[in-house]
């Protein structure tokens, strides 16, 4: 058994695309995963599961929430080691973890769409980008940044989900035990 954490792009925000976390952890566990555990209202799965491949993980997931809940959704699911490298490698871990916060992208950028992005400057905001996560350092929170997950989405032409250093922390804590 191999130990993932998969991440739902845009459920529960505002009242739309509402999921119950038991019914979308009896949902994964219809689709044969085990172990299911879920973290806030946000879309956050740890669980196990014999499968190798994480696309076609990624595909079960996006299926299952389309025949069961309806709508379509955004699904990025990650082995915890990747986790592990992802917080291991933040470039902004000497600064205030309140303020730090993780893109997680479902493909690698184009080489000069990041070159392009890299190249603007936006006011208390700072940002790396790397093959599957920009790390984002916001001096005024995440809440009134123009470096948001709609704009990494856009200038770099791919589908990504924002979470927070607590959320990336505690997701990785439930996936070792």
């Amino acid at each position: 058994m191999i130990t993932y954490i998969a991440f739902l792009r845009g459920i529960n925000v505002s009242g739309q695309k509402k999921v119950l976390m038991a019914d979308l952890r009896e949902m994964l566990e219809k689709l044969h995963f085990y172990n299911v555990t879920t973290y806030i209202q946000s879309g956050n799965v740890v669980f196990n599961s014999e499968e190798e491949k994480i696309e076609i993980l990624s595909e079960k997931i996006k299926k299952g929430i389309l025949d069961t809940f309806k709508f379509d959704v955004s699904v990025l699911v990650w082995k915890s080691s990747t986790i592990q490298k992802i917080l291991n490698d933040n470039p902004y871990k000497d600064k205030d973890s309140k303020k730090t916060y993780f893109v997680l992208l479902n493909s690698i950028p184009k080489e000069e769409l990041v070159v392009g992005l890299n190249e603007e400057n936006y006011p208390n905001e700072f940002f790396k980008i790397t093959p599957n996560c920009v790390y984002l350092y916001c001096l005024n929170g995440f809440g009134r940044a123009k470096c948001n997950n709609n704009l990494f989405e856009r200038k770099l032409k791919l589908e990504a989900t924002t979470r927070n250093h607590k959320t990336m922390t505690k997701l990785l804590e439930m996936s070792m035990n």
